[in-house]
């Protein structure tokens, strides 16, 4: 059967397109949920439109030409399956929005200053773990200087130990000292 988007490829032809489009209808998925989680309006409404044109031009070839071979379908779920995994790829390639790095050290001082000039150190503070002289760093920065803030840590302090969140907005304030944690609930006055 000839179509306006396939005429006369093959079976094996249409399974490798399908395939590719739908890996890319995924990846692109995944991008868009990602930015909607950023609060991105403009670009999630991009990736939306563009998602959903190669979505429907993958599954109408799929519907279409379904009765010559089943191979179709494992390419359209094969593509959905792959598709997860390239978008969460890009994602990190790209690295998109914000996160808050809490890194705790005996050398507090001196990794909040190699974290200054690439993010915004909101403060130092003695840590509860059991050396007394760890300190909690805690720093906002781009996702995308994660890694550089990493290597910088590791680089005054190789035994760092640091957990990373991201956050799609903040107020802009800088935390109160006593407010570091879930256990503050039970120290207020």
């Amino acid at each position: 059967m000839e179509t306006a988007f396939t005429p006369d490829l093959p079976v094996w032809g249409l399974a490798a397109l399908i395939f590719v489009l739908r890996v890319a209808d995924v990846s692109v998925g995944t991008m868009r949920t990602i930015v909607v989680v950023n609060g991105r309006i403009r670009l999630s409404v991009a990736l939306g439109f563009v998602e959903v044109v190669i979505w429907i031009i993958a599954v109408s070839q799929v519907i279409l030409r379904l009765g010559e071979s089943p191979v179709l379908v494992v390419a359209y779920a094969g593509g959905f399956a792959a598709g997860n995994a390239v978008g969460i790829l890009m994602e990190r390639r790209l690295a998109l929005g914000q996160c808050v790095v809490r890194m705790i050290s005996n050398e507090g001082e001196r990794v909040a200053d190699a974290l200054a000039s690439i993010g915004r150190v909101r403060g130092v503070f003695r840590s509860e773990a059991d050396a007394p002289s760890a300190r909690l760093v805690f720093a906002t920065l781009a996702r995308s200087d994660l890694p550089e803030a990493v290597r910088r840590a590791r680089a005054v302090d190789p035994d760092v130990f640091y957990v990373v969140d991201r956050f799609s907005q903040t107020n802009g304030r800088t935390p109160l000292p006593h407010a570091t944690g879930w256990r503050t609930m039970f120290k207020m006055k």
